[in-house]
């Protein structure tokens, strides 16, 4: 797990640069750098959610996923638990939780989490995520501009979520061909799409209710494939 560790470091740097910056810079700046990242976030989300060899995956993914997550309520448990991490650190950050949850799900829906990590879990080097890594500083530096202290902490879920695909890709990885991490990247890209709607201030989503789709993503795939459609 080095290349996420690296991964987790360069987010905290770029973190405290944004806080610093976050200081100096007014409102009217820290609002439309927030609707440029809302923009950049919808067209990588476009042409993630485009790699789906199979719409039917994408929608049962996506349908399947939201209804188990919000039965399971994922955000509330997250959002409790950043409120802990806020107590327990004594922040007064209004948008804390915003802040750690929007990171989390910006620097983790791309392809290169998945292929990264799996990819350094498989003996094969960590090059991709060192690209991501740098990818995710020059993120964390606009995004702790505009939400503060909770980017930091965004580190928590990444380091949980990045090393978990990173222990599927020393177990199973050699199971899962290109086309199911496309199918993967593809839901990937419709929760980016839901976040860019959130940057813009379009609609508030429950985006971590939606997480579970990125297994039942996989579970269609090898479905389909097992009775031969797609």
């Amino acid at each position: 797990m080095t290349g996420t560790w690296i991964n987790a470091a360069a987010v905290i740097i770029g973190g405290f640069i944004g806080l610093l910056i976050h200081s100096r810079l007014p409102e009217r700046h820290q609002r439309i750098a927030f609707q440029g990242l809302g923009l950049v976030t919808l067209y990588i989300g476009v042409s993630m959610a485009l790699k789906s060899h199979n719409a039917l995956i994408l929608i049962l993914s996506v349908l399947t996923g939201a209804l188990v997550g919000e039965t399971l309520k994922l955000e509330d448990w997250v959002e409790r638990g950043a409120d802990r991490v806020k107590a327990l650190f004594s922040i007064r950050d209004g948008r804390f939780s915003e802040g750690m949850v929007t990171a989390f799900l910006v620097y983790c829906m791309g392809p290169l989490t998945i292929l990264g990590a799996m990819e350094e879990g498989m003996g094969q080097g960590m090059e991709l995520l060192l690209a991501k890594s740098a990818l995710d500083a020059f993120a964390s530096v606009a995004l702790a501009a505009t939400l503060g202290m909770g980017v930091l902490f965004s580190v928590l879920p990444l380091l949980i979520y990045q090393g978990g695909w990173t222990f599927v890709g020393v177990f199973v990885a050699s199971n899962l061909s290109t086309p199911v991490v496309d199918e993967i990247s593809a839901v990937g890209g419709i929760l980016l799409l839901g976040l860019s709607l959130k940057l813009l201030d379009i609609k508030q989503i429950r985006l971590l209710n939606f997480l579970p789709a990125l297994l039942f993503a996989v579970g269609y795939w090898y479905l389909f494939q097992w009775i031969g459609i797609g």
